[in-house]
């Protein structure tokens, strides 16, 4: 069953004309099932961002890199609030990697002593964490810094699209993302001024985050449904996964789960389905093919 799509088609990004090849590519990277290719398979490196002697919270993370030549594009990886950003990282940095993306799996919590943060809301002190990483990667020798993407999860999710929208978090930061991708984000406070291609991906039953504040969002209306200012910024690519609870992508929750009220629950083919138009949009966006030096 296919994703239901929201909003106004995606503009023409930057190198889409040659995207069928560099789909093809991505099809002898990674195998026909979305499975992880054996490049994945080495363990990835612990990393700390910064020195404790720069910043008192020096974020830490896993960081994988595929062994291929050249200038890779690169994710950041963005957790919920409940952190597991180690089976994150084995969820989706392990894949990503295998289709030849270098990976960056923050750890919001762990430097700043935090089990997980469901119930209070964002810390302020964690809006910049996804450029915190974006500098990091930047840094890398095998990385292009001009074609890195940030993805988030739930919390996270929220996290990477206000670190995209346009506003002083975006104005003010010397290194830019080239696209973004939230997993069931909460769509509230959002402004939809998005400074790159967004893709959202939400489950249609999702009693958490809703599918609807989501559309809202991707069709230019504002949290009461009140439509915004046209032509702002880079329209929402929105897909509404059918029979889908939060957590979809989590096969923990084979055995429904729930968390404060709400309903958790792994679904293979809304999984499935995300992964394919993860990896359209992110050829479509970053790219697949590396750059040589």
């Amino acid at each position: 069953m296919g994703g239901q799509l929201a909003g106004p088609p995606m503009r023409k990004f930057a190198g889409l004309a040659t995207f069928g090849a560099a789909f093809l590519a991505v099809l002898l990277i990674g195998s026909a099932d979305g499975k992880p290719a054996a490049a994945a398979e080495a363990p990835p490196a612990l990393v700390e961002f910064e020195s404790p002697l720069s910043n008192t919270q020096p974020l830490q993370g896993l960081l994988r890199r595929p062994e291929r030549p050249g200038l890779l594009p690169a994710v950041v990886l963005l957790h919920g609030c409940t952190g597991q950003w180690r089976e994150l990282d084995e969820r989706w940095g392990k894949r990503l990697a295998a289709w030849g993306y270098v990976t960056l799996t923050v750890d919001r919590f762990g430097p700043r002593g935090i089990g997980n943060a469901c119930t209070g809301g964002v810390p302020m002190t964690m809006v910049r964490d996804a450029y915190r990483a974006l500098s990091f990667l930047s840094r890398q020798s095998l990385v292009d810094p001009e074609r890195i993407a940030v993805i988030g999860f739930s919390q996270g999710g929220w996290l990477a699209m206000i670190s995209v929208e346009r506003g002083a978090i975006e104005i003010n930061a010397t290194e830019k993302f080239r696209a973004a991708v939230a997993f069931y984000p909460r769509c509230l406070a959002i402004k939809g001024n998005m400074t790159v291609p967004t893709l959202i991906m939400v489950g249609e039953l999702d009693d958490w985050t809703p599918a609807k504040e989501c559309r809202n969002l991707a069709e230019g209306r504002d949290d009461d449904g009140i439509s915004r200012q046209p032509g702002l910024g880079y329209p929402i690519e929105l897909i509404v996964l059918p029979g889908a609870y939060h957590d979809f992508d989590m096969p923990q929750y084979r055995t429904p789960g729930q968390l404060l009220g709400h309903r958790l629950e792994f679904n293979e083919q809304a999984r499935d389905q995300s992964i394919d138009a993860l990896r359209k949009f992110l050829y479509a966006t970053i790219g697949g093919q590396e750059k040589t030096q």
